[in-house]
């Protein structure tokens, strides 16, 4: 069975700057693929240029197969036009972008928001099915009083309420895949938590696929079955979650479980330093 998303010599250049290179992934119907690397190895880039939002300065190549619903072979997203790219964002492939406290308008409702996300995709929508429908998501994500709070801003909501929201917008279309970039990043422990559990409930309910970006091994090992590891542009890991953080067999993998802090650390000791580690 072909894959849902299939990534094939990726390659991203930013200038002379080589900000990815070679990267080869898949993801499959219903499977959550975690994405995990340090900061500049090329993550988001890559999350990105499967949408393409990479803007005119970058140069991409490779591809990035992408298996529509229905009928018909695999399309590369690389080579597709700009019209279709934008039926497809927020409909098959939704993302939730980093740090929620900036993602919202803040001249808008968050209602307002959440039902542009199924008009734009749905035009001939009436204003009040679509503010059924805005109401449904935000209620699918534990909004409270969601009805009532439709007409509020988002600095009426707290960091992780507005992640719930991006989360209901990105849910609103039903689509196949999910991308969420460090969608945990920006909020403390607790609600970090509640996030991660809230994630796991829709795509098991909705039967998603989802690419999971984080910096962070164990939270991706919370959310993924299997995980890849980038670093500085390359994949120089992938397995099966479990083994991945209990075997590691790259010394990049390593490096990074180890700069984990737990209740065994020794405190009087620096962690490690990721970027410095060798990659052999």
């Amino acid at each position: 069975m072909a894959s849902l998303l299939e990534i094939r010599n990726l390659q991203i250049h930013f200038g002379a700057a080589e900000a990815v290179r070679h990267v080869n992934l898949c993801l499959e119907e219903g499977e959550v693929l975690g994405l995990v690397g340090e900061s500049g190895s090329g993550k988001s880039a890559t999350a990105l240029a499967i949408l393409g939002l990479l803007g005119p300065s970058a140069r991409v190549s490779g591809q990035i197969l992408w298996r529509p619903a229905g009928a018909g072979g695999p399309v590369d997203l690389i080579q597709e036009p700009a019209s279709a790219l934008r039926r497809l964002r927020g409909r098959e492939i939704a993302m939730i972008f980093q740090e929620p406290m900036t993602a919202l308008n803040p001249v808008l409702s968050i209602g307002r928001q959440v039902a542009e996300a199924a008009e734009a995709h749905h035009p001939a929508l009436t204003h009040r099915e679509s503010k059924r429908r805005a109401i449904a998501a935000l209620e699918s994500v534990s909004i409270p009083e969601a009805a009532r709070r439709f007409s509020d801003y988002p600095h009426q909501f707290s960091g992780g309420q507005r992640q719930r929201i991006l989360i209901a917008m990105a849910l609103i279309n039903q689509p196949r895949l999910l991308i969420a970039d460090e969608p945990t990043t920006a909020l403390d422990v607790t609600v970090q938590a509640q996030v991660l559990e809230l994630l796991r409930q829709l795509q098991q309910q909705h039967g998603l696929a989802m690419l999971f970006i984080s910096h962070d091994l164990a939270v991706v090992g919370q959310v993924a079955g299997r995980v890849a590891v980038l670093r500085q542009g390359e994949v120089v890991e992938t397995g099966p979650a479990e083994r991945l953080l209990t075997r590691p067999e790259h010394a990049y993998t390593r490096s990074l479980l180890a700069a984990v802090p737990t209740l065994r650390t020794d405190r009087s000791q620096p962690l490690a330093m990721v970027s410095s580690l060798s990659a052999n």
